[in-house]
């Protein structure tokens, strides 16, 4: 399985290197050894180990996406090595795994003056990420056989992998075609309202990954003259950000599906209301321009009114956070002291289960607080049997204990990963803002490391605490941590 992903990125950086040569940014040949180096290497891998058995049962399924993804990051580190243009290999692996757990955190200091090969290869890390590596290999490869469901299990996010086919191969097939299309589609609307057909091709890759990387240094915010560019980037990051089931069901017709899902119906109202508050605010209280001398961050307020900069500027941001893109229009850290708690706040709810989004995801919180709120029935009524229900189905006490388990491992995680960054001399802000970004995969943090400042500043430990935390937060924390326990590797 590390063969076959490696054969995949290789080829996903020989294609950097054909989009370089085409820029002729003079780094092709850099992408082309990179592409070459690990196509053989997973080549080897695949031919040495091509007659042992290929049946995967769920602790191998466990292993081979969490290794899969350090795999990948490691591979993915040669385009920058190997074009030296990011010459630290901490630098480049933090990039690398930024870029694959879609989190969009950056060391990089002026992505302007990257040649185009490189931009492009960042954008690819979070495509490839986003739907996930493994459903990938299983779309296309269908060798796994029955243990595919394993795989798909393991990596798909959620409490639950819902199947639009009996088939797993042939359910990763329609995602990846629905992922594929929703990329192409972004692209021409992005092209068609001003973008050229380079940064539209990396901003669609990166919104619907729910990345964030940008081709500007100032996000999005270099397009603040241009709403209708930031218009459709909202649009495909709240669609990026819902349940890929329920894409399919609306593709098919399907509406009613879609409306009457309770995931969907939260998350929707979740987002209108945030964006009500959030404008309220900025209109009446908050300054949308930053110092363009130091950031090239700046809002202009008058183009199309106030009223309409301030709700585009919130509807932009609050669903950026709460799908986990992490671009951004403006700094919201200083939209007043209110407003930076309530996306600090935003970073735990996460998008869809089943969404290329990080975080909590909605669909745990939604079950969490309906057992809480029976829990007063059950008191009153100790005999009664009363089960949780989501969307009309009632929810098994085992998924209800691991959601409960979740969510109290994922503060646990998140409250020792503040402490360590502040053990490494951040400060309160920064450290638990921090924690909460590459937990949460957001990418944008608050204090030192706010969106108008990137994580070069970070010491090197720091780096790699951050990339493990990434990791963590990409395949939801059990994914990663049940093979370090060890019951995992017992043999019954």
């Amino acid at each position: 399985m590390m063969g076959v992903l490696l054969l995949f990125n290789g080829g996903f950086m020989l294609l950097s290197a054909l989009v370089s040569y085409l820029y002729k940014d003079n780094i092709t040949s850099g992408l082309l050894m990179a592409g070459l180096v690990t196509v053989v290497a997973g080549f080897l891998m695949r031919f040495i180990t091509k007659d042992f058995t290929k049946q995967i049962k769920k602790k191998e399924g466990y292993l081979i996406v969490t290794l899969g993804w350090i795999f990948m990051s490691l591979s993915g580190c040669l385009p920058y090595i190997f074009t030296d243009t990011i010459s630290s290999f901490t630098n480049a692996f933090f990039e690398t795994m930024s870029g694959y757990t879609t989190t969009g955190a950056s060391i990089l200091n002026d992505i302007e003056a990257m040649p185009n090969g490189i931009l492009f290869w960042r954008s690819t890390t979070h495509w490839i990420g986003g739907m996930g590596i493994i459903v990938l290999a299983i779309a296309i490869l269908p060798l796994l056989g029955i243990g595919g469901m394993q795989l798909f299990s393991a990596e798909a996010p959620g409490p639950s992998a819902d199947k639009l086919h009996p088939r797993i191969t042939d359910t990763a097939k329609r995602l990846w075609y629905i992922y594929l299309g929703l990329t192409v589609a972004q692209t021409l609307l992005l092209k068609i309202a001003g973008m050229t057909i380079f940064d539209a091709v990396n901003h669609a890759m990166c919104t619907l990954s729910t990345g964030g990387f940008s081709t500007k240094n100032a996000s999005i915010a270099y397009w603040n003259r241009q709403p209708i560019i930031q218009y459709i980037i909202i649009v495909f990051m709240f669609i990026a950000g819902t349940n890929f089931v329920l894409s399919y069901f609306a593709l098919k017709g399907k509406f009613s599906k879609v409306l009457h899902d309770e995931e969907f119906k939260f998350y929707t109202i979740l987002i209108v209301v945030i964006t009500l508050i959030t404008a309220v605010f900025i209109y009446y209280f908050a300054n949308i321009s930053i110092n363009p001398t130091e950031t090239q961050f700046i809002a202009h307020p008058m183009v199309l009114g106030k009223v309409e900069s301030s709700f585009r500027h919130a509807l932009f941001q609050v669903t950026a956070i709460v799908t986990t893109t992490g671009f951004v229009t403006s700094d919201f850290t200083i939209w007043t002291p209110f407003l930076t708690f309530l996306f600090f706040a935003l970073m735990f709810f996460g998008a869809s289960a089943g969404s290329t989004a990080g975080g909590v995801k909605i669909v745990r919180h939604i079950i969490m607080v309906k057992n809480s709120f029976l829990e007063f029935k059950r008191t009153i009524h100790p005999n009664a049997i009363i089960p949780v229900r989501f969307n009309k189905k009632s929810v098994a006490k085992e998924i209800v204990f691991k959601i409960m388990a979740f969510f109290i491992l994922y503060l646990v995680t998140f409250g020792i990963g503040a402490t360590v960054f502040s053990f490494l001399g951040l400060d309160f802000i920064t450290s638990v803002g921090t924690a909460a970004s590459s937990l949460g995969n957001v990418g944008p943090s608050f204090g030192q490391l706010s969106p108008v400042h990137n994580y070069n500043s970070l010491p090197s430990i720091g780096k790699w605490w951050a990339v493990f935390l990434m990791l963590l937060g990409r395949l939801e924390l059990f994914t990663v941590l049940i093979i370090l326990t060890p019951y995992f590797w017992k043999n019954n």
